[in-house]
């Protein structure tokens, strides 16, 4: 189950660099596709996150993704750039009309939104986050879940007009401890869904097959057993995770 780059695409070529990510990230193309090209030399080393690197993870997430049936990540895979061997994905063209998650005044929470927490703006105004309450996203949080996901920001959720929702950005994600960070807690507490339950199954029970022996090519032999423990934990409590007290459970920032 391990993904290499799709045959017969051609040279990968840069087009610009997205400046707003935090590591080196380009905008390129690959014969007729456009692709997003984060290269392995441009990943700045994070603490918390010692072993192997952040593009592995990436590609271990799509993997995941697949297996669970959703397309919550575009197509995803390792190859070479100008810069180096690095993450390549599939472009998406998202909706900008579309905002899954926002910022709206103190309580005003949309029909259809859940609410997050209240915080300052930078007019020392009271503001709600908020975001949808979609089957779409729903699939996202769990997924976040399976993954241990540390850095689901609002930025990091792709609209599409006809209602699908891609997530980019996994680079920080299957460590072994407890580190979910994430804007889609609108849910905790809520039990999941028969379809959600039986995605977390789907995980556990690949990781002694094919998805099992896909994910060891990115992963640490560890990392892969808290994978497992963490679908047992969800399956046993049948309910969305609720945020800690112990630790930081919003990405800073969130957007």
């Amino acid at each position: 189950m391990e993904h290499s780059a799709p045959e017969n695409d051609g040279a990968l070529e840069l087009v610009g660099r997205l400046t707003t990510a935090s590591n080196a990230t380009f905008l390129a193309t690959l014969g007729e596709s456009e692709v997003v090209y984060k290269p392995i030399a441009g990943e700045r080393p994070l603490w918390d996150f010692p072993d192997g690197n952040l593009a592995h993870r990436e590609v271990a997430s799509y993997l995941v993704s697949e297996a669970l049936g959703w397309s919550v990540v575009p197509e995803t895979w390792l190859g070479d750039g100008p810069h180096g061997p690095g993450m390549i994905q599939r472009w998406v063209d998202a909706d900008e009309s579309v905002e899954p998650v926002t910022i709206v005044p103190e309580g005003e929470v949309p029909a259809g939104y859940l609410k997050v927490f209240d915080g300052y703006d930078e007019r020392d105004r009271v503001v709600t986050l908020v975001h949808e309450d979609t089957p779409e996203l729903r699939r996202m949080a769990v997924f976040d879940a399976i993954t241990n996901n540390a850095d689901r920001k609002g930025g990091h959720v792709l609209p599409l007009a006809g209602g699908h929702r891609y997530g980019c950005d996994h680079g920080l994600t299957f460590h072994e401890e407890p580190k979910l960070r994430t804007i889609l807690w609108g849910w905790h507490g809520l039990g999941f869904s028969d379809e959600e339950l039986a995605g977390i199954r789907t995980i556990h029970a690949g990781l002694s097959g094919a998805l099992g022996r896909g994910l060891a090519a990115y992963l640490t032999g560890r990392e892969v057993d808290a994978l497992g423990h963490r679908c047992e934990v969800l399956l046993a409590e049948g309910s969305f995770p609720r945020p800690g007290y112990d630790r930081h459970v919003i990405p800073w920032p969130p957007f």
